[in-house]
């Protein structure tokens, strides 16, 4: 066994040292709200008559007190492809809880809003806010006491943070995320790609991208490219928060079935116990496996708001100096769609991520001596599970399955995590390099700048931005219009990469783990509301790009122009009711959260 990292080493003793203060305040709250979580048998008989009378054949059961019961906080939709499958969830976890003298209960439910259907629409302006919601739904759903264990069913966006961020506050019970899975594979990556930029172009039209966006989302499951929805799965397995290996497992499978039940049977087991609650799960080493395990596998960039946001929640402060300096040790072992050909079922037949934990141990890349809701420690997890008839065993996993994809951390894709923290006198913000050209890492030209991501589109179809440029999209951050996420970008500047153009993008706003090959700035913090530098920049002024040194900057004199005014917001699609989650939000390193922000974590 190689001994730790040493700059993971100091990474985590830094961590520890200035969580020190949360994180006790955290767990003293935790181990308080053990202390004194009721005796359901001296609970008020009119209390209980409320939450039993729902049960119908668990009443019984739950009356005697005969076994621990489970809430299960769903986020089902049959909107949403990857919560789909979760319609029929509770009942069949209802059986597998009465296998072992547990009952269980739909504590909740959550909103589910999917990036994919809001992208470039003025609902994208709700995105990251819903992470907010979603973690006070959580709370809600949890306030009733009733509960002993917490299944937790989410896969995509801001659907499992917000459920770790609300179940964290709930932290004194056992909880395990149960993922549903990745619908089959569809049209190759490629040629999907192939067809928005043909679009991007005028070349193809309506009918043909439609039919080719359908043949890539297809069918119940996770969407199979490698953004935030499967990168949260794989923080899942780093942090030891899912059943051993249940990542990346279709839905509708024997297998899947089999890894929900064990999920059930090992909260039922760890119920009324104290030794792997969520809050001792959760703690410095794991927030550091989680960012270790994006870093290695290339994934996405919304996470370098989500982690932080997390982890101040389980009382810990992580930021993006930290994440910087883990990527530059840790290997890229692994190439996803859009960082490579294959998309996660490929990852997962070659390997995934038992391939991927077991490289990372053993190379000293990632802690091994996390709690986790499964029985040891992390080295569980670099297994994969399978069916011996109808038995769930693990296994070991051997050599990668396709090296084009996965890598040993001995001889990685490259040698960094390619998560840049890029600052300068434009702020701070994050460059994914392991999504670009190593030769296009550093861009510097005149900029052109827009408030208006629509804006963006009109000037590249009228040939304005035919020319070596830096496109600077501002006013999109948490307290300027809940920071939308802008992939639509993504085509047009292909595009004009494509042409010979050196291209770049800088912007207060988000970008997903399908951000591609453009070089960019992206979650530019303080945003450019308020006074950002941003917020001073104009057209024309230079703007110098490099991911090798760290810089983000301009050759202007920003400080003598007055900031650039912003529109007021806009109202319409729900976005006025959240003007009190932009009002109160902080940055987008701290997490952009309006909730956490106020709560003082």
């Amino acid at each position: 066994m190689s001994e730790l990292n040493p700059v993971i080493a100091r990474v985590t003793k830094r961590v520890i040292e200035k969580s020190r203060g949360t994180r006790s305040a955290y767990l003293d709250l935790m181990e308080r709200e053990a202390d004194r979580a009721p005796d359901r048998s001296q609970v008020s008989c009119s209390n209980l008559a409320h939450a039993f009378a729902g049960a119908l054949e668990d009443q019984a059961a739950m009356k005697a007190g005969r076994g621990p019961n489970i809430g299960i906080v769903t986020s089902y939709n049959d909107m949403l492809s990857a919560h789909q499958p979760y319609g029929r969830y509770p009942e069949r976890m209802k059986v597998y809880a009465r296998e072992v003298g547990a009952t269980a209960q739909v504590a909740g439910a959550t909103p589910a809003m999917c990036d994919g259907v809001t992208q470039g629409e003025d609902g994208m302006e709700l995105s990251l806010f819903s992470r907010d919601v979603i973690a006070l739904s959580t709370g809600v759903a949890l306030s009733h006491a009733m509960y002993d264990g917490v299944a937790l069913l989410g896969i995509c966006d801001k659907i499992v943070p917000g459920l770790m961020i609300g179940a964290l506050r709930f932290g004194h019970l056992p909880a395990i995320f149960v993922p549903s899975g990745p619908m089959p594979s569809g049209i190759a990556n490629k040629e999907k790609q192939r067809v928005r930029q043909l679009y991007a172009e005028g070349k193809v039209g309506r009918d043909e991208l439609l039919a080719s966006e359908m043949g890539s989302y297809h069918s119940p499951g996770t969407c199979t490219f490698y953004g935030t929805a499967n990168s949260n799965q794989m923080m899942m397995e780093m942090m030891g928060l899912h059943i051993p290996g249940s990542a990346f497992v279709q839905p509708g499978t024997k297998l899947r079935q089999a890894l929900d039940r064990a999920a059930v049977h090992r909260l039922a087991a760890l119920a009324g116990t104290r030794e792997r609650t969520m809050a001792k799960c959760v703690d410095e080493k794991a927030i550091i496996n989680a960012a270790i395990g994006l870093l290695s596998t290339g994934g996405s960039t919304n996470h370098a708001i989500h982690i932080p946001a997390m982890a101040r929640a389980a009382g810990v402060q992580f930021d993006w100096d930290d994440l910087s300096e883990l990527s530059s040790v840790v290997p890229l072992v692994a190439r996803v769609y859009p960082n490579g050909a294959g998309d996660v079922n490929h990852f997962h037949e070659a390997g995934g991520m038992g391939y991927v934990i077991g490289e990372l141990l053993s190379e000293g890349l990632a802690h091994r001596d996390i709690l986790t809701v499964w029985d040891g420690d992390l080295s569980a997890y670099a297994n994969e599970p399978g069916l011996d008839g109808e038995e769930l065993v693990w296994r070991e996993v051997g050599a990668s399955g396709d090296p084009e994809m996965l890598r040993p951390a001995s001889d990685p894709f490259q040698p960094d995590g390619g998560m840049r923290l890029v600052q300068g006198n434009l702020g701070r913000g994050c460059f994914k390099s392991s999504a670009v050209e190593r030769e296009r890492w550093t861009i510097e030209a005149p900029c052109r700048v827009f408030d208006e991501q629509a804006d963006v589109t009109k000037a590249f179809k009228a040939g304005e931005l035919d020319r070596d440029v830096v496109v600077v999209v501002r006013f999109q951050g948490p307290r300027a219009n809940g920071m939308p996420e802008l992939h639509k970008l993504t085509p047009p500047l292909g595009v004009l990469q494509d042409r010979g153009y050196r291209v770049a993008l800088v912007t207060d706003g988000r970008m997903s783990g399908a951000s591609g090959k453009v070089p960019a700035a992206i979650h530019v913090t303080p945003e450019a509301l308020g006074g950002g530098p941003l917020s001073k920049l104009r057209d024309g002024d230079v703007v110098r790009l490099c991911a090798a040194t760290g810089e983000l900057s301009t050759t202007a004199d920003l400080a003598a122009r007055e900031a650039a005014s912003y529109p007021s917001p806009a109202s319409g699609v729900g976005r006025e009711i959240f003007a009190m989650f932009r009002n109160m939000a902080d940055g987008a390193e701290k997490g952009g959260s309006a909730m956490l922000a106020t709560s003082g974590l």
